[in-house]
């Protein structure tokens, strides 16, 4: 059987980092002319400026926020998406601030500037963002080590749990492999248990790999909230939240769920039409994917962000360790020809720079399960735009940012943004699934051994007891504290399949059991779960 790939988080990595590359980053070097053979006198020898000189007019973006309604409402019309929010500030100024269509289908409800989305991956930059006003107080530093203050943590490696940093986690530079630990979500295991079970992730070279681990940032900012003696949670209420007067955000997730006016997340059925089938809890992960937010409320953190901490003349987030956020700390996407473009990401952004030499900061986030959101800021123009939608990823907020910027630098889009974004999307979607499909049954295909060979208790260190049962010819296999089950449909011999669930949900996977002879009584010895062995952590043995 195939080994399957996993799409989670790792569908806005991939985008913000990857698939928007000729869009989010570029190199670009200048210098200085000076007589041949002569240094400049040390009198005119200057510091380069923090960022370029702005290229856009107020009546560039004019021009841009003029056409962003018809940018909004096409996206929708195209793709369904329910529920759109749109914010944009420019020069420490809001100057667009809507809602459109439903939070929810099927019900009334306009979405409104003070609606709540969930912003899945945009929590990134936001976490960054709590963990910098805490290292303005001098009481931790983006390079101190995470073991010190997270009782627990270990990583495979016992030097590099000694020396990981903060930094390290919130860059995903750590070595742990792309979205560890995301499946022990999935399973309903909560943040305590996930952390402590990292120590089993294989790794790859320290500070020389990245892959996108949201429990990585997860694990950073639990020691950061324990350095100040509290939860992450009121932290980042305390430290960001409540002084920039984003009064409806919040990283608990019953906050969210218990809000007059919020959008629900919706996926696409296979009718074409949106539902709202599911709910998304991102508490285990809640610095890395569990903050809810209002486009209001991301307008002023992004004035603040666009003004180095300041809000409404008060220093919010000291500039240092805000500063530092922005900073390449690892190359993400590296480039594909000798004059392409190389992605990078910061602490909790996407950096990257473009034509112009220009700092470009991105974030995209997405949940399968229903909500899609962006966030695009040009600092040296003053000028950013975030995007909540209520639907899962088909490349409308990104597409919504895209355009605007686009619109704001050159008159017009550059591409077909939505288009590709979305086939982008759907490409991560497909390739996160088997190679094997398992609703054919190969023709001939051998028996499988009596019910009894199977039914038992398996053991796994990382993913805990898996237990087959049979009741009237058919097995069922459950997983997890909350004894999820699953039905094993049989294909070949002794492999069955089961239909996956959870964010990270892919479609038909495999279930192969190994039957010993001997003494085993011809009972199968060990048991393989191809969705939860990307790691080549997913074989459970017989107690």
């Amino acid at each position: 059987m195939g080994v399957q790939r996993r799409a989670r988080h790792r569908r806005s990595r991939a985008l913000a980092a990857a698939g928007l590359a000729p869009l989010l980053v570029a190199t670009c070097a200048t210098t200085a002319a000076a007589a041949p053979g002569l240094a400049p006198p040390p009198s005119v020898v200057r510091a380069p400026p923090p960022q370029p000189p702005p290229l856009l007019t107020k009546a560039h973006v004019d021009a841009a926020l003029a056409k962003l309604d018809g940018i909004v409402r096409d996206g929708m019309k195209k793709t369904g998406v329910p529920g759109v929010a749109v914010a944009v500030v420019h020069q420490d100024r809001v100057v667009y601030l809507k809602g459109f269509g439903l939070r929810q289908t099927g019900k009334p409800g306009a979405v409104e500037p003070d609606t709540v989305f969930q912003l899945a991956s945009l929590s990134k930059p936001v976490s960054s963002t709590v963990v910098a006003g805490v290292v303005g107080t001098k009481a931790i530093t983006w390079d101190g080590a995470v073991s010190k203050d997270l009782t627990g943590f270990a990583l495979k490696d016992p030097w590099v749990t000694g020396h990981v940093t903060i930094a390290d986690l919130f860059s995903h530079r750590s070595g742990l492999p792309d979205h560890a630990g995301d499946l022990l979500e999935d399973l309903g295991y909560d943040q305590d248990y996930i952390l402590k079970h990292l120590r089993y992730e294989p790794l790859a070279p320290f500070r020389a790999s990245y892959a996108y681990t949201n429990f990585g940032v997860t694990a950073a900012a639990e020691a950061v909230a324990n350095a100040k003696n509290t939860s992450w949670e009121k932290l980042a209420a305390d430290t960001l939240y409540t002084p920039a007067g984003m009064n409806s955000t919040s990283s608990l997730f019953a906050d969210y769920e218990q809000a007059g006016n919020k959008a629900v997340t919706h996926v696409k059925a296979e009718d074409g039409t949106w539902q709202a089938k599911y709910v998304r809890d991102a508490d285990a992960q809640s610095p890395a994917g569990g903050v809810s937010s209002t486009a209001r409320d991301m307008s002023a953190w992004l004035r603040l962000q666009l003004a180095n901490g300041k809000l409404g003349g008060k220093q919010i987030i000291a500039a240092e360790g805000l500063e530092r956020t922005h900073l390449p700390e690892i190359v993400s996407q590296p480039p594909t020809a000798p004059a392409g473009r190389t992605g990078f990401y910061g602490l909790g952004w996407n950096v990257g720079y473009d034509d112009h030499g220009r700092l470009r900061l991105s974030h995209s986030g997405a949940f399968a399960l229903g909500a899609n959101t962006n966030v695009t800021m040009l600092p040296s123009e003053q000028l950013g735009i975030v995007v909540l939608t209520n639907g899962e990823p088909v490349g409308l907020a990104d597409s919504i940012a895209a355009n605007f910027l686009d619109t704001a630098q050159v008159g017009k889009p550059t591409a077909d943004w939505l288009t590709l974004i979305g086939q982008l999307y759907a490409k991560e979607e497909q390739a996160a699934k088997s190679p094997t499909d398992y609703a054919r049954p190969p023709s001939g295909a051998a028996a499988a051994a009596p019910d009894a060979t199977y039914v038992g208790t398996y053991s796994n260190d990382y993913y805990g007891p898996l237990a087959v049962s049979a009741d009237n010819g058919v097995l069922t296999m459950q997983l997890g504290p909350k004894h999820m089950r699953f039905r094993l449909m049989h294909y070949d011999g002794n492999t069955f399949s089961f239909r996956t669930a959870g964010e990270n949900a892919v479609g038909l996977s495999g279930v192969t059991f190994s039957v010993g002879s001997g003494d085993s009584g011809g009972k199968a010895t060990k048991v393989r779960v191809e969705s939860l062995d990307n790691n080549g952590l997913g074989t459970f043995i017989r107690d």
